[in-house]
């Protein structure tokens, strides 16, 4: 095929060229704090042993039904660390999403052959009565709230999500640390539980597999869905920033799901479009796998999200956050958080583990 670029672009495809190795010809192998801070500091105030199943800076989840268990699991220590350790700078111009604002050209080049590969899986149909099975290994924290970051030793954490479509309150499950934790939505303790049916907060295979696959009619739908959410919060316009609500909103839909490929392929494209996206061309993830990372900075919050894939496939290895500057959580290039994807499936039943035919590993 002729080579039809040239001048600046020709040599960004030339840079990214030499990041990359050439596309296979074949088919591969198988967020938001903001969204959460309300909910946690009530929680803080209601119990503050009990322990919430996610652990990640910024959490894409409905409120949390905690567990009423004497442990205190890395993600809600992290959550709460990430909120309290905002430093004071003011937040910057909030940046558009819609294609006339687009990532730097040699990350959107790196996410549209990303988007390329992972259009090419096979897709599936998954029903209201099975689960997705994730197996993760991930980095928690023992530090106190407020203070520095301590973080634990990578451990493996397995997680299965109810795929029905209706609204529910017992999400799933989760093995971790040598218990197995219900995964329940809603309403805080001492209310009516009300659960949420699929969509946004509770991204189901099917739901995922509904959304447009047009990068920009995708984009505006999920920040259209994101404002509503944060409006129903009333929370306050200087702690929304929509290029960054965005990117995150993204990558917690990447985290813990079975990705129909169409809507992984468009999800890549929606991320191409986000303002401040970049590209780190070396990232390394829980497992201690390398890759090649699309990257962006929370100037507000003071870390940097990167999203690490494999070098090779392009397949989605797992995730890692780091310090852009020193916060009350430790200092510049201190580690906030690391995951890696080990395994993903359907599942017929809770604590069913896929076989070898239905899971897709990442190894």
């Amino acid at each position: 095929m002729t080579d039809r670029t040239s001048g600046p672009d020709r040599a960004e495809h030339g840079e990214l060229a030499r990041l990359l190795p050439a596309p296979a010809e074949r088919d591969l192998p198988p967020g938001r704090h903001l969204h959460h801070k309300d909910t946690l500091m009530r929680l803080i105030d209601q119990d503050g042993d009990r322990a919430t199943a996610r652990s990640h800076p910024r959490l894409l989840r409905s409120a949390v039904l905690l567990p009423a268990v004497g442990l205190a699991l890395g993600g809600v220590l992290l959550t709460m660390l990430a909120v309290a350790g905002r430093d004071s700078a003011p937040p910057p111009p909030t940046a558009g999403t819609g294609s006339e604002a687009m990532a730097p050209r040699g990350a959107a080049v790196l996410l549209d052959r990303i988007a390329s590969a992972a259009g090419k899986k096979g897709g599936q149909t998954v029903t209201d009565e099975q689960f997705v099975y994730v197996r993760t290994l991930q980095t928690g924290n023992e530090g106190e709230f407020g203070g520095p970051l301590k973080l634990t030793e990578p451990s493996e954490r397995e997680i299965w999500i109810t795929q029905e479509s209706g609204p529910v309150v017992d999400e799933g499950l989760i093995h971790q640390d040598g218990s197995y934790l219900p995964l329940v939505v809603g309403v805080p303790d001492g209310e009516t539980p009300v659960g949420h049916p699929a969509g946004l907060n509770r991204p189901t295979y099917t739901w995922l597999a509904s959304l447009p696959t047009d990068p920009d009619v995708l984009l505006r739908r999920l920040t259209s869905e994101i404002t509503r959410d944060q409006d129903a919060r009333d929370t306050p316009a200087e702690d929304r920033d929509r290029a960054q609500d965005a990117f995150d909103t993204i990558g917690e839909l990447l985290r813990e799901t079975v990705m129909p490929p169409r809507t992984a392929a468009a999800l890549y494209k929606a991320a191409a479009k986000i303002p401040g996206v970049t590209v780190d061309p070396v990232a390394v993830d829980a497992a201690g796998r390398h890759g090649i990372g699309v990257a962006r900075d929370d100037t507000r919050a003071g870390w940097r999200t990167t999203w690490i894939f494999d070098s090779t496939t392009l397949e989605y290895l797992g995730e890692r956050s780091h310090l852009i500057r020193d916060t009350s959580m430790g200092k510049k290039g201190d580690l906030l958080g690391t995951s890696a994807v080990l395994e993903r499936a359907v599942v017929n039943a809770l604590r069913e583990k896929p076989s070898s035919e239905t899971a897709s590993t990442t190894t």
